[in-house]
């Protein structure tokens, strides 16, 4: 029998001035705070849907395990803690992940509020047999990552944040001899172009009573811009 895939969630405290930045400008910055909250939310709340073993990777200005912010969403998901500690981004992701790998782990981030759930379970199902799992995101990066077995030298050298993280991995995997198996494509919401597009999805969501981020549809109805028909 096949052991169960860890899922982990990484993601930071939403601190106003430093949580979504490039929203900020639009937003102010309590407001981008409230929809990074939002956002970690309803993806620990698909995480959690999938009954699979759920992990936090948070990052905070003091002690992960001391700090209150994460202590109390750990107890809501009923999820255990680990820190992302220091370095770029592949650096963080190959830390968390390696402890899981053995058994199978998906990591994701928050910034695809509206993953629907059978995404998430197309990657768990993808991960129980694949020794690397992707979801990519439709601004050149990945929004998952998955490994089985150990992690592969494949965050090196990678232009984080650029148009090519996905492009680049995927050399990165070809030079070992790995082709990985593919998650749907989804939108990423970064920037304030996508947040208009995530809220005209949202709207029509609505109408077929399918909102896949609830929490996050809450803070775009306070903010003005997510309406609801009756």
């Amino acid at each position: 029998m096949r052991s169960r895939p860890t899922i982990i969630v990484f993601t930071r405290e939403p601190v106003p001035g430093s949580s979504k930045t490039r929203l900020a400008a639009r937003l102010g910055a309590r407001n981008a705070a409230a929809l990074t909250e939002a956002f970690t939310h309803d993806a620990l709340a698909k995480a959690r849907d999938l009954g699979l073993p759920l992990v936090i990777a948070g990052t905070a200005a003091d002690n992960l395990n001391d700090n209150r912010y994460f202590r109390s969403l750990a107890r809501r998901f009923n999820a255990s803690l680990i820190d992302q500690r220091s370095g770029d981004l592949g650096i963080r992701m190959a830390h968390v992940l390696a402890p899981f790998a053995a058994t199978g782990v998906l990591l994701i981030g928050t910034d695809t509020p509206s993953l629907p759930g059978s995404a998430l379970r197309r990657a768990a199902s993808l991960i129980r047999y694949s020794q690397v799992v992707l979801g990519p995101s439709l601004d050149g990066g990945y929004y998952l990552v998955g490994v089985h077995g150990s992690v592969p030298d494949m965050f090196r050298g990678i232009q984080w944040g650029g148009v090519r993280v996905l492009q680049q991995t995927l050399a990165r995997l070809a030079r070992v001899g790995i082709q990985p198996a593919m998650a749907p494509t989804w939108y990423d919401v970064d920037r304030w172009d996508d947040l208009i597009l995530l809220a005209e999805h949202l709207y029509r969501l609505a109408q077929r009573r399918a909102l896949p981020c609830r929490e996050t549809a809450k803070v775009l109805i306070q903010l003005g811009l997510l309406q609801m028909r009756r």
